[in-house]
């Protein structure tokens, strides 16, 4: 678990406060279970990107109908990215996002109407990714070497944070910008020494591809932490309709539960939702990825999706000093803190 680095406690204290989708055809993927049940209601949420292991539990939910008993005839679209995801909400294109908090709170700032109702991974997995036969064996040893961003993202503009606090200067790295798929097949073919990017994602994808395991610099490791992917919705179906973002954040989180407890079986709920769905294998490795980072020390022992205030602090902290917020503002402006998972029977 992360420990809050100096900068962001500093904050804290201070303010007391794609890779596109053609094989997809862009056509929405009814994954609605067949029992969902008359009256249920019909419920669009938009993935942040194309289906891959963190988004095993919303299949699974569907699959054992979770999402049925909630009362929820749930539709699973493909995204094309968090921004995307975030504006698509705003236009109410779809019900509900599956977004990371860094595009939700810079597309808040820029007056789009939306809110999140919880992140789910809480523990950024933001990560230098490198073959571990590469000779890279500790951050310092990146001195020297060129690694491949994508510019905007959080994890590129948090990326001088994260070496001012392995003690490296920020002109130590080359940095070469490339988009997702570029940022691997440069890898891969040795024109780049690493990558950064999301751990549970590209990692076990580049390590199946390639036949190499992969070492990860984890930005949380070295005391950077900041919120990552999470459900939003529009801000009037908060005002209009609070039964149903109510229930289909209790339906996420019991689904996120489950598939912690049975994760072969949230895999496997996965294999052949979408033409890119990585094989049942990787699905299953980005799925254990992914769940040490659902939770911080805040929110550890509670429901998948809680939220704690202090973390959205020190979140909003971290990004407004990265650049990628106009400023600091208060939580509530980002978050909808009166939901809050209930436990299944409650």
């Amino acid at each position: 678990m992360f420990s809050l680095n100096r900068r962001a406690a500093g904050a804290i204290a201070a303010t007391t406060a794609m890779l596109t989708l053609a094989a997809c055809g862009g056509a929405s993927q009814n994954n609605s279970a067949a029992d969902g049940g008359e009256g249920s209601t019909p419920v669009t949420l938009m993935l942040n990107w194309y289906p891959y292991g963190e988004h095993a539990p919303l299949y699974l939910g569907v699959k054992e109908g979770i999402f049925a008993k909630h009362g929820i005839d749930l539709t699973i679209d493909p995204g094309q990215g968090s921004t995307r995801t975030a504006q698509a909400v705003g236009g109410k294109q779809v019900d509900f996002g599956w977004s990371d908090t860094a595009a939700v709170l810079s597309n808040i700032d820029q007056g789009v109407d939306i809110k999140s109702v919880g992140v789910f991974l809480q523990t950024t997995p933001s990560a230098v990714q490198v073959f571990a036969d590469s000779g890279i064996e500790e951050p310092a040893d990146l001195a020297g070497r060129t690694i491949a961003v994508s510019a905007g993202d959080a994890p590129t503009t948090t990326f001088p944070m994260y070496l001012a606090d392995v003690g490296l200067e920020p002109g130590a790295v080359q940095e070469q910008n490339l988009d997702s798929a570029g940022k691997m097949a440069a890898l891969m073919a040795g024109r780049v020494d690493g990558l950064i990017g999301f751990a549970h994602d590209q990692g076990p994808t580049i390590a199946n591809k390639s036949g190499r395991e992969m070492r990860y610099f984890r930005y949380s490791d070295a005391g950077l932490n900041f919120y990552s992917n999470g459900l939003i919705t529009h801000n009037s179906t908060i005002a209009d309709n609070p039964e149903l973002v109510q229930s289909m954040l209790d339906a996420v989180s019991e689904s996120y539960e489950s598939a912690k407890n049975d994760p072969e079986a949230a895999a496997k709920a996965m294999v052949g939702v979408d033409p890119q769905t990585p094989p049942e294998k990787v699905l299953l490795q980005q799925w254990q990825e992914t769940i040490p980072l659902l939770n911080t020390p805040a929110t550890t022992g509670k429901l998948p999706g809680t939220n704690a205030e202090q973390d959205w602090t020190s979140t909003i902290a971290t990004l407004s000093e990265a650049g990628l917020l106009q400023s600091a503002k208060d939580p509530a402006d980002y978050w909808a803190s009166s939901f809050v998972p209930a436990a299944a029977g409650q």
